[in-house]
C-alpha cells in the first residue's frame, strides 16, 4: 500500500507563495490519481486540486484557479502544490490522497480517494 508523506507547510502571509510536496513510498503514483485536499477545524475535507498522474490531466476549485498549481515530478514520485497570492482563508491542514483508476479525469470528492497522508499545516495571516 502506496504511504503518502507531505511537506512544505507553514505560517506565511497574504499574498505570499508557499509550495506542497507530496512523496511517495511503497510504489509509484503511476495509474493513480493524485488529489489535494484540505480541511479547517469543524469542517469536512474539501477538494482543491488534482491530475492524473500518467496522463496529466488536472482540476482545480474553484476558490483556487488561478493561484495554485498542481504538478508532479514523474522521475521523483512527487507530487507539488504551488499555492500563491495566498489568503488567510486559505489556512486549512492540506492532505494528500491518491487512488487507483482509469478515469481520463481525476476524481474530486473526497471519498473517492483511499489512501491519505498526515496533513502538513499552512497558516496565512492577514
Amino acid at each position: 500500500q502506496v504511504q503518502l508523506v507531505e511537506s512544505g507547510g507553514g505560517l506565511v502571509q497574504a499574498g505570499d507563495p508557499l509550495r506542497l510536496s507530496c512523496a511517495a513510498s511503497g510504489r509509484t503514483f503511476s495509474g493513480y490519481a493524485v488529489g489535494w485536499f484540505r480541511q479547517t477545524p469543524g469542517k469536512g475535507r474539501e477538494f482543491v486540486a488534482a491530475i492524473m498522474w500518467s496522463g496529466g490531466s488536472s482540476t482545480y476549485a474553484d476558490s483556487v484557479k488561478g493561484r495554485f498549481t498542481i504538478s508532479r515530478d514523474i522521475a521523483k514520485n512527487i507530487l507539488y502544490l504551488q499555492m500563491n497570492s495566498l489568503k488567510p482563508e486559505d489556512t486549512a491542514v492540506y492532505y494528500c490522497a491518491t487512488r487507483l483508476t482509469s478515469r481520463l479525469t481525476p476524481p474530486t470528492l473526497p471519498g473517492s480517494y483511499d489512501s491519505w497522508g498526515q496533513g502538513t499545516q499552512v497558516t496565512v495571516s492577514s
